[in-house]
């Protein structure tokens, strides 16, 4: 046995704290063990944008909501953020967070506004060509 932070003895693989950082969660206790966003599978890019929506502000008191998520509805109360972003400010690993964004998605508290696939994008020739005609003028 080990000695915990406190002095007393640990039982081997209940490290469930850390003297630095305090108590700890494992990821899957965030999620309920699930490592993909919702029944529907969405995927959220790093770069997907996430807006609060009107709904949500009417959560108020809702138990259905763990802290993270209030934490992710909070950060996105003040303005839209990337999925990134959102990891890095709430301080979670971007899978926690997608996972998290689908439950919220799915309530409706939340809207992403995905990026264009490349395939959708102009052809760069065509940009060149049209720089090239206003360049002419």
């Amino acid at each position: 046995m080990t000695e915990n932070p406190t002095g007393g003895p640990r039982e081997p693989g209940s490290q469930w704290y850390d003297g630095e950082a305090g108590p700890l969660v494992r990821p899957y206790a965030m999620t309920g063990g699930r490592t993909q966003p919702g029944p529907t599978g969405v995927r959220f890019d790093l770069i997907a944008l996430v807006t609060l929506d009107l709904a949500a502000s009417a959560l108020g008191d809702d138990n259905t909501l763990g802290p993270e998520h209030r934490t992710l509805v909070d950060l996105c109360r003040a303005e839209t953020q990337s999925v990134a972003e959102l990891a890095a400010d709430a301080d979670l690993p971007v899978g926690v967070v997608r996972v998290l964004l689908g439950d919220l998605l799915e309530l409706g508290c939340v809207s992403v506004s995905r990026p264009v696939p490349p395939a959708h994008l102009p052809d760069e020739r065509i940009l060149r060509e049209v720089i090239e005609g206003l360049r002419a003028l």
